[in-house]
């Protein structure tokens, strides 16, 4: 196969990639803005107004909302092969600001935010098992770079990532189902609360397994990120 077209198969999907990145970053930099404010009887929190009066509830709320969208808008370094290659020290310092945020802040604060999820047991089942996965795949691929194992590190990164973009997927289809069926919100956040990350990881596996643009990027070879 000539050297262009396979530069040009790899290069789409990381393209195509990091535009989606940048734009579901955007919708969730607009969902997330109006919370700035400090108010607690808007849009998610008034379903939370019998529990709003708890400070460790709130404070889990703002540390998990804010700095999880910097960990969104990181995938735009951490998946680029341009940047791995050209900018590794950019690559390094947004990798590990991400690190820390999902490690220190992010995760345990979700974990909080889980034990309170609305939607009963199966909702919060759902999000606690979500939380623990998401800070051990993290925690992962910062040992992995410590040692530096390029692929696993990646395997990893990109693992954690599928779980990052729950946040994405998670409301695509709470908003499939508010339009195209008849569900009751409640139930319908019951129904999604599962798949929005499960099918994201099994995606993330097919990818680290099957896909010549993962390998590309993350290849055993590939020491740019050490």
């Amino acid at each position: 196969m000539p050297v262009k077209i396979l530069a040009g198969r790899r290069l789409f999907p990381s393209i195509l990639f990091l535009a989606g990145i940048a734009f579901f970053s955007w919708v969730m930099f607009s969902i997330i803005w109006p919370y700035r404010s400090g108010r607690t009887d808007i849009d998610f929190l008034l379903t939370k107004q019998h529990i709003i009066h708890l400070l460790h509830y709130r404070a889990a709320f703002y540390l998990h909302i804010f700095p999880a969208l910097l960990t969104l808008v990181a995938g735009l370094t951490q998946f680029s092969g341009a940047i791995l290659q050209r900018l590794p020290a950019w690559h390094r310092w947004v990798g590990r600001a991400y690190a820390f945020s999902i490690l220190l802040v992010c995760g345990p604060a979700g974990m909080l935010m889980a034990w309170y999820a609305n939607g009963g047991l199966v909702t919060q089942t759902s999000f606690l098992l979500l939380s623990g996965l998401w800070w051990w795949s993290t925690w992962m691929a910062w040992q992995a770079i410590r040692r530096k194992n390029i692929h696993q590190h990646g395997a990893w990164m990109l693992r954690s990532y599928a779980l990052t973009l729950s946040a994405i997927t998670l409301r695509l289809m709470q908003f499939g189902l508010a339009m195209y069926s008849d569900i009751d919100p409640e139930s319908a956040y019951r129904l999604v609360a599962w798949p929005s990350w499960v099918l994201n990881l099994a995606v993330a596996e097919l990818v680290i397994r099957r896909s010549d643009w993962f390998t590309w990027i993350y290849g055993k070879t590939n020491r740019a990120a050490v």
